[in-house]
């Protein structure tokens, strides 16, 4: 009696030990092809990177990413002296036109 109930005991543990191996093995096949998906990421991403590396290289002469932001900031700058220099066009083109419309509050 003690053998058959040490079987069945032995019978269990075996049955939890092979439901754990097809568990670990389930999780093995996803992460096998979250590993594949991430490689494939990963390589179009390279290339990707490649090909705006050369397109930076083309447009700007560079691909640096320190140059590249100083190119960046340089043209902010320029674009924030140009906005500022039309807004001062625009505001004495306002002075010009009231003084033509009201010409009795200029003098």
């Amino acid at each position: 009696m003690v053998n058959s109930n040490h079987n069945q005991t032995g019978t269990t543990r075996d049955t939890k030990v092979e439901q754990e191996l097809n568990a670990l093995r389930g999780q093995y096949e996803l992460l096998r092809d979250r590993k594949v998906r991430t490689e494939q990421d990963v390589t179009n991403l390279s290339s990707q990177l490649e090909t705006l590396k050369e397109q930076a290289l083309a447009q700007y002469g560079t691909s640096d990413i320190k140059e590249l932001q100083a190119l960046l900031e340089e043209k902010r700058l320029q674009n924030e002296k140009v906005v500022a220099e039309y807004r001062e066009h625009i505001q004495q083109i306002q002075v010009d036109l009231a003084k033509v419309e009201n010409p009795s509050e200029n003098e």
